[in-house]
């Protein structure tokens, strides 16, 4: 079996070597090979030069000569994987690459399409802003409500997805809303997605925190595109939603 880790990352230079050094760090556990795809969103704060310098077999680095959103980068991330499950992981500190084996166990003894990180699994919430947290609940209870899941945390950013699954899906947003298509149309394709516990360590906005509460309107206009089957109206509205400038 062979992860592809998704790093997507813009403006990171404090955490970016940290991340990809942990990551590498992870033993999967036997019979697992890794590859590390990193994706730079035309950093302009010294990112780009770090990942310049890079030179290792085990990781391929892109760079967009424009910045096209999280969901761009990881869209360019499935592009390019060669694994047969791919894991997104944030280029900040937030995520533990650590908990990459923990996937792969449990994919290993399920066989899952997808297999979410949970931040509420566990008991441990951890949130700097109480809008971040209802925000999360609020879009959660809405996926379950029009998807007909039972997930706990659907805006998660750690999402490891069967190579053959995710390469079928037609993925389309270019933001944030990404986290949020990704599961829709996973859903809607009939596959079931498990959750496992992960740790959160979440930061502020003075620290880089990037998304804001206008993701989570684009969220909510995603979910109702894909689940009204891209009506020509909503489509229209969600694309003019995605580009006007935040």
């Amino acid at each position: 079996m062979k992860l592809s880790v998704i790093i997507c990352c813009y403006n990171e230079r404090a955490t970016i070597r940290d991340v990809i050094q942990k990551t590498k760090q992870v033993d999967l556990g036997p019979g697992w090979d890794r590859e590390i795809i990193i994706v730079d969103n035309c950093s302009t704060d010294g990112t780009r030069e770090i990942l310049e310098q890079i030179n290792d077999p085990e990781i391929r680095v892109i760079f967009h000569e424009k910045n096209m959103g999280k969901g761009m980068s990881i869209r360019t991330g499935i592009e390019h994987m060669t694994g047969d499950y791919m894991i997104i992981q944030d280029a900040d500190a937030e995520y533990d690459p650590a908990e990459h084996a923990n996937f792969c166990r449990k994919a290993e003894e399920t066989k899952a399409a997808a297999i979410f990180g949970s931040r509420v699994l566990g008991g441990d919430v951890r949130y700097k802003y109480a809008h971040a947290y209802f925000g999360v609940r609020f879009l959660t209870f809405v996926t379950n409500l029009l998807f007909g899941s039972n997930l706990t945390d659907v805006a998660t950013a750690t999402k490891m997805v069967r190579a053959d699954v995710v390469k079928s899906l037609n993925l389309t947003t270019t933001d944030f809303n990404l986290d949020f298509e990704l599961p829709d149309k996973i859903l809607l394709s009939g596959h079931e997605i498990i959750e496992i516990p992960i740790s959160y360590n979440p930061r502020t906005y003075e620290e880089g925190k990037k998304i804001t509460s206008r993701d989570g309107f684009k969220a909510l206009m995603t979910m109702l595109r894909d689940r009204l089957g891209l009506s020509p109206v909503l489509k229209q509205s969600v694309t003019q939603v995605e580009q006007t400038p935040t």
